[in-house]
């Protein structure tokens, strides 16, 4: 529990909402259902270990801020999400009422256990740690089936790790929705690239045989994809999106739109996960994905 005043409120309560909830008590020394109350909101923070932040505002002190929410009578909690009041209530109500009106706007425990499990898991990947990774990314994902970025991760380091069979069981609780997710579409793309691989016995030779095709005719656009496919499915992401460009400059549209539709998997594929970064800062992005995505759009708007 935090005493909040107008010097701090903005760091306390506008910024902390952006990645925490924060209950706002608004109370007063001589309030006597406050003190029925604050108690118990310290006992419910410490229950929900960390789903909510609460803060107190001595009303009579800080009538700046009391005014600024419309606080007429006391107590008065607000809910704030993502620097917003989304909801409050007034009155000394019981501890059931309470968590029942957190929980309806509260993450459940299983996302915050899954959210955290994945930062752990992007931790031990820029640490090296590949098998601590694959293991928090599991949890992640069995906590919360519904956390795609976690099943993104997930399905894209067993590839990196030569797991096509485990990748392909992690994928497909989300193989029907992945047209409609393009994160998801862009893994489902690398992975039946891996696929068409398969009947290869000697990629090298047949790399050899589709740069020929290609040197015989340019506009050979099927075996500039099929060796865009090779490249892609060995990890050769850059030479892959060189083809495919090749492809784009000479027809945008080829193909329903394939050759663009797989670039931008690609550019999915190898985009690094995003570092934390102190409040309004903008991540760094990665120069090669950087690179690539000003020449997409450069040949795609040309």
């Amino acid at each position: 529990m935090i005493n909040v005043t107008i010097a701090n409120f903005e760091a306390e309560v506008i910024a902390a909402s952006q990645h925490t909830p924060v209950l706002v008590d608004f109370w007063a020394p001589w309030c006597g259902p406050c003190k029925v109350i604050g108690p118990l909101l310290e006992k419910i923070e410490t229950a929900y270990e960390g789903r909510f932040k609460l803060v107190k505002i001595d009303s009579d002190q800080e009538q700046q801020l009391a005014g600024a929410f419309g606080i007429k009578s006391i107590p008065t909690c607000v809910l704030m999400i993502n620097g917003q009041p989304v909801d409050g209530f007034m009155g000394a109500l019981p501890e059931g009422q309470i968590k029942a009106f957190l929980d309806k706007h509260l993450p459940p425990v299983e996302v915050l256990e899954a959210a955290a499990e994945e930062a752990g898991a992007l931790e031990a990947l820029a640490a090296g740690d590949l098998e601590g990774a694959l293991a928090k990314l599991q949890n992640a994902v069995q906590t919360d089936p519904e956390n795609d970025d976690a099943r993104f991760d997930l399905v894209k380091l067993l590839l990196e790790l030569g797991q096509d069979d485990d990748a392909k069981v992690a994928f497909a609780p989300v193989i029907a929705k992945s047209a409609a997710v393009r994160r998801l579409d862009s893994l489902n793309r690398w992975m039946q690239a891996r696929d068409a691989q398969d009947l290869v016995t000697d990629p090298e030779a047949r790399a050899a045989e589709l740069q020929a095709a290609i040197a015989t005719n340019k506009r050979d656009f099927k075996s500039r994809f099929a060796l865009a496919q090779l490249l892609m499915a060995y990890g050769q992401f850059v030479p892959a999106m060189d083809e495919l460009l090749e492809i784009l400059m000479r027809d945008k549209s080829w193909n329903e739109d394939l050759a663009r539709k797989t670039f931008i998997a690609i550019l999915d594929i190898i985009e690094p996960p995003k570092p934390k970064v102190a409040e309004g800062q903008v991540p760094p992005e990665d120069p090669t994905v950087a690179t690539y995505r000003r020449r997409l759009s450069s040949v795609v708007l040309s």
